[in-house]
């Protein structure tokens, strides 16, 4: 049973990899727009729906087992949601917002296993506690351009992580894909791992 990757995010397919799991990529593309009034683990949950949905209408009939995944991250601080900075100065405002504080991040999965159409829908919650910044840091570190494409304009994995003082919860969680409740759905949908090796 092959596993799909509906997701353009090279951190996505590095926790694969590393983990030992085959699989394909398919990337998609949604529209992430937030809706009015939707809070951050809805926003998510939807769009990892939307994603496995896109996935699965690009692929068209399917005859040979597979099981395709897709995730959207958020980050989220004081109920706000700081989706990827548009541009250096977000960049900055959000590191300030981050700096001396705890924020969460949340990531839904959304799996279907083809071709029968079942289904598994999941979120992680990782809390995440922030040095205090000071300015020139913040500076610095917008300079290299790492926190341009990532939710909360950080990357843990990256020059980002000298500012967490600590994890509460998965790791890869904050780097786009909870390995363990992914592995979990996997073998919920029937996924065998012996047979990867």
């Amino acid at each position: 049973m092959k596993i799909i990757l509906a997701s353009a995010s090279p951190r996505r397919a590095e926790i694969l990899s590393e983990a030992g799991i085959p699989f394909e990529l398919l990337p998609v593309e949604v529209d992430e727009t937030r809706r009015s009034g939707e809070n951050a683990e809805a926003m998510c949950t939807r769009l990892a729906e939307a994603k496995v949905r896109a996935a699965v209408a690009r692929l068209g009939a399917v005859n040979e087992p597979a099981i395709i995944v897709a995730a959207d991250t958020a980050v989220e601080i004081d109920g706000e949601i700081l989706g990827k900075p548009a541009s250096p100065e977000a960049a900055r405002e959000m590191l300030r917002r981050l700096s001396g504080k705890t924020h969460r991040v949340l990531t839904a999965l959304a799996l279907i296993r083809l071709p029968d159409g079942a289904a598994r829908s999941d979120v992680e919650r990782t809390e995440v506690r922030f040095a205090a910044l000071e300015q020139d840091e913040i500076e610095e570190y917008v300079a290299t351009r790492e926190p341009m494409d990532k939710a909360g304009g950080y990357a843990i994995q990256g020059r980002g992580g000298r500012f967490v003082e600590r994890v509460d919860g998965c790791y890869f969680n904050v780097v786009g894909l909870p390995l363990a409740r992914l592995y979990r759905n996997l073998k919920e949908l029937g996924w065998p791992p012996r047979a990867s090796r």
